[in-house]
């Protein structure tokens, strides 16, 4: 009997990135750390796997993270660890531990990288995603939480997506009246609680502040009746909250007030913020993030002000493809070597020929054929130039330039002047 051997593929909800979809990923990261650089962030890099207590203890176990989506396993020793669910935790983690933040000092930074949830697969949201974190801490004022949002516009608008973006903005308040406001969430859904789906109501007395982030259609105008917390926050939050506001029109940012916006982790307070979009289904938040001046205490770290955002790169993916559906490598030149002498050198020359133009992205075609063969090759490539070096060539140390995307005659020039011709790619 002939034993099936069963067909590998990749795990469930954790998907490759091909040759063709490569290109938008390098012009998207390419775009986020020039983007950083502006602002003078500095990249720090955490390991995807930490304790499983940290992120109990910084998310809150009462969520949906926590309770249903983490990757959580023991190892050899019967310590529990994880894979990181967001990149928050991790990143004050290692503020603490190398003492980043000792004497109140200022930091601002940045990393990207896999992120790790159990959640059902659907088109702009995987089990294993990418994401973009940005952490500024020790900067209490309203102003950061500004510049923040202005560092988004601004990449929105390098990748030319920022027409299909929302800017959406709410204050939680601090602990002392979010908690006075948490007891009339309980009190007002207590009294409704044959409307409470399952989850609600497990939620209620833990954590009634998620109910707000239900998103179950039939608790929809249950939700849209219950007490606003903007109206219950305490008086240095509405300050704050202004001050943002001041500061956003002051830079022409657009933004509307959502009082529902709550955030899915427990450690956010005043300021939080969502990017949206109606152009990719029910996943709509493309960025989030806000402040969570409690976390590094919570920690064991010192008391500091915090602000931050994270973006699902996937999404954003999703939208530079629908602003620019075009996006994919190219080739720049097509080198051709025809003859004995000249196919034998060809590695040497095409080093040559990279040592004149460094960012030159050229393909040596290794094999050999009629000439009218390997043209049509280099067309196909979609390259701009097709280089030709023959026997002469080599004798000369020269090269001829054909033209594949204009009516220019082509030409022939030695291979230490080639620049002045294709220094500009």
């Amino acid at each position: 009997m002939v034993e099936t051997v069963e067909k590998l593929s990749a795990v469930k909800g954790m998907a490759d990135v091909v040759p063709d979809q490569s290109a938008a990923w390098q012009y998207i990261e390419a775009n986020i750390r020039e983007v950083m650089q502006n602002y003078a962030y500095t990249e720090i890099r955490t390991p995807i796997l930490e304790r499983t207590q940290l992120f109990k203890r910084s998310i809150g176990e009462v969520t949906d993270i926590v309770e249903k989506e983490m990757f959580t396993f023991p190892d050899q020793n019967g310590e529990s660890l994880t894979l990181r669910p967001e990149g928050t935790a991790g990143c004050v983690r290692a503020c603490i531990e190398h003492a980043l933040l000792r004497n109140q000092q200022q930091q601002k930074l940045w990393y990207m990288g896999p992120m790790f949830r159990y959640e059902k697969p659907q088109k702009g949201r995987y089990r294993q995603f990418v994401q973009l974190g940005v952490e500024a801490f020790n900067y209490p004022g309203p102003d950061i939480d500004a510049e923040q949002l202005a560092l988004c516009a601004r990449l929105w608008k390098r990748l030319g997506i920022e027409h299909m973006l929302e800017l959406q903005i709410n204050s939680l308040g601090d602990a002392p009246s979010r908690n006075a406001y948490k007891k009339k969430l309980i009190e007002y859904f207590s009294s409704n609680l044959n409307k409470l789906d399952e989850d609600s109501k497990r939620r209620l007395h833990a954590n009634p502040m998620r109910i707000l982030d239900s998103k179950n259609p039939e608790m929809q105008e249950l939700i849209a009746a219950a007490p606003v917390l903007l109206e219950h926050i305490d008086v240095a939050s509405k300050e704050h909250f202004e001050g943002l506001q001041r500061d956003l029109k002051a830079l022409g940012i657009k933004y509307a007030i959502n009082t529902r916006i709550v955030r899915g982790l427990d450690y956010y307070n005043r300021t939080v913020f969502e990017w949206v979009t109606d152009k990719l289904g029910s996943q709509s938040a493309v960025c989030a993030g806000g402040r969570y001046d409690s976390l590094v205490g919570m920690l064991q770290g010192p008391e500091t002000s915090s602000v931050g955002f994270a973006m699902g790169l996937e999404r954003a993916l999703l939208l530079l493809q629908l602003a620019k559906p075009d996006l994919h490598h190219t080739i720049d030149c097509f080198l051709i070597c025809i003859g004995s002498t000249a196919e034998a050198q060809r590695l040497i020359l095409a080093e040559k020929i990279r040592d004149q133009v460094p960012h030159l992205a050229m393909h040596t075609y290794l094999g050999s054929g009629s000439l009218g063969n390997l043209f049509k090759k280099a067309d196909k490539s979609g390259a701009q130039f097709a280089l030709i070096i023959g026997d002469e060539e080599v004798a000369n140390d020269s090269v001829s330039i054909k033209f594949l995307r204009s009516e220019q005659p082509q030409q022939t020039v030695a291979i230490n002047a080639i620049k002045s011709i294709l220094g500009d790619l």
